[in-house]
Order: structure tokens, then C-alpha cells, then sequence
């Protein structure tokens, strides 16, 4: 029987999904690992309590799945290529990371309008400076 286990951030954890296809269906069972997983966690966990979850998988209920048009054979090529392109994308980042990237990134909003007024203030003063400078020009005449 086919299974797959995926591990994923399912914000504010980081969980593991077992997926065991079936002729019956699909059953599935998860793990909350909490913080981001290490190689020597997941194998930790592989080796003690895997058996648990594949138990928990197998009891519960088979889910049906809608059966799809056969697909056609994949050229080994383009196969191949997916698969480097998807190990060439950035792995998945831990909370921390991400947090920082949308705080690196509100800064950024932030200094752009601070620059925006801070360019729109020089240009009045300037056009202020101008005008002034032009009166004092044309008042004896």
C-alpha cells in the first residue's frame, strides 16, 4: 500500500501527516511535532513512535477517492526536470523567518513613505524659495 507522510507548518505548529492509500480508500493520521523538525528529530520519531501512527492510520476511516481519468506517461525528461525545480525552491522557513520577513517588509512600506514625504517637503520649500526669490526680484520695479 502506497503512503506518503508530509510535514508541514499548520501556523502555530509544525505537523505530520501519514497518508495510506487503500482500495478501500484513503486514511490518514497526523502528528503535532510543535517546534520545527530537525533531520535527527524526524528520524528520532521515525524509529519510536511511527508504529503508533501507522496503527492510528490504519484505524481510522477510509475515505473514497473520486477516480480520475488515467494520465499519460510523463516524458522522464520533463520528470526530471520538475523534480530538480522543486529541489531548487526554497525550502520551507520556520515561523521565525517568516515573521522577520513581514516585519523586514512593513519597515520597508514605512521608509518609502517617509521618503515620499520627505521628497514631497524639499520640493515645497524649494517652489517657497523660488516664488520669494521672484518677488524680491520684481519689487522696485
Amino acid at each position: 500500500m502506497p503512503s506518503t507522510f508530509s510535514v508541514f507548518f499548520d501556523d502555530p505548529f509544525w505537523v505530520g501527516v501519514l497518508e495510506v492509500s487503500a482500495p478501500g480508500g484513503v486514511r490518514a493520521a497526523r502528528h503535532v511535532f510543535g517546534a520545527e523538525p530537525g533531520n535527527a528529530e524526524l528520524l528520532d520519531f521515525v524509529r519510536r513512535d511511527f508504529g503508533r501512527l501507522l496503527d492510528a492510520a490504519f484505524a481510522a476511516p477510509a475515505v473514497a477517492v473520486e477516480r480520475r481519468a488515467r494520465q499519460r506517461a510523463v516524458n522522464p525528461k520533463r520528470l526530471a526536470r520538475q523534480a530538480a525545480k522543486e529541489q531548487a525552491a526554497r525550502p520551507l522557513s520556520s515561523a521565525a523567518e517568516e515573521a522577520l520577513a513581514r516585519a523586514h517588509e512593513a519597515a520597508g512600506h514605512l521608509n518609502r513613505a517617509a521618503a515620499k514625504r520627505r521628497a514631497a517637503d524639499t520640493a515645497r520649500e524649494r517652489r517657497e524659495l523660488s516664488r520669494r526669490q521672484a518677488r524680491e526680484r520684481h519689487r522696485g520695479r
